[in-house]
């Protein structure tokens, strides 16, 4: 019918990720071996060209970074609380990483979307100086691919629909239920802007 807006809501992005069974594949860095992620307490995937979503193993273990050439950290769980990941700049400045942090709680009445803007100019300019980014948060299933999400909403002009489908195929993300109605705001505002 005509002059109906399609909607976006938190429910059609969560019944989409749980119809989409992400790739197995072997962990960067050790692509030509059978390597087991647990024993190296290390867990991160390849998600878009260049742009990567791991755990709190990944994101403390600089040697791993620097075998696999990230450039870019950005922790979207910092602090020292409960699965928080307690890095800071100061923690990669002596192997060359470039680290944006954002202090959040994977609660879903948590504001990631005053996130969005900065996250997403992180990553541009992490993959426009052809680096790499490794965007983390405790587990790598929540905060980080909700920033990952929208930096290709915004950046690369993807739906959230999209952008959700392009991460889970690589990884098995899960962003909260308030994290996702978040992402459907920015998905409806978007499309709005764009129309």
């Amino acid at each position: 019918m005509a002059g109906i807006k399609k909607v976006t809501t938190s429910r059609e992005l969560l019944t989409a990720i749980h119809q989409i069974q992400p790739a197995s594949k072997p962990l960067p860095g050790y692509e030509d071996k059978v390597v087991s992620r647990f024993p190296l307490g290390v867990c991160m995937d390849e998600c878009y060209p260049n742009l990567y979503i791991g755990d709190i193993g990944a994101a403390k273990d600089k040697a791993y970074l620097q075998k696999v050439g990230i450039t870019h950290v950005l922790n979207t769980a910092q602090g020292n609380k409960f699965a928080t990941v307690d890095t800071d700049g100061v923690y990669y400045e002596d192997v060359g990483i470039k680290y944006l942090g954002m202090k959040l709680l994977d609660i879903p009445t948590a504001n990631i979307a005053q996130f969005f803007t900065i996250g997403a100019d992180f990553i541009e300019d992490a993959l426009s100086s052809g680096g790499k980014v490794l965007v983390h948060c405790y587990m790598g299933i929540s905060r980080s691919a909700t920033i990952a999400c929208a930096f290709l909403m915004l950046k690369r002009n993807m739906s959230a629909l999209e952008g959700l489908t392009t991460l889970r195929k690589n990884r098995a993300i899960f962003p909260n239920d308030g994290f996702l109605k978040q992402l459907a705001e920015l998905d409806n505002n978007l499309r709005s802007q764009r129309e």
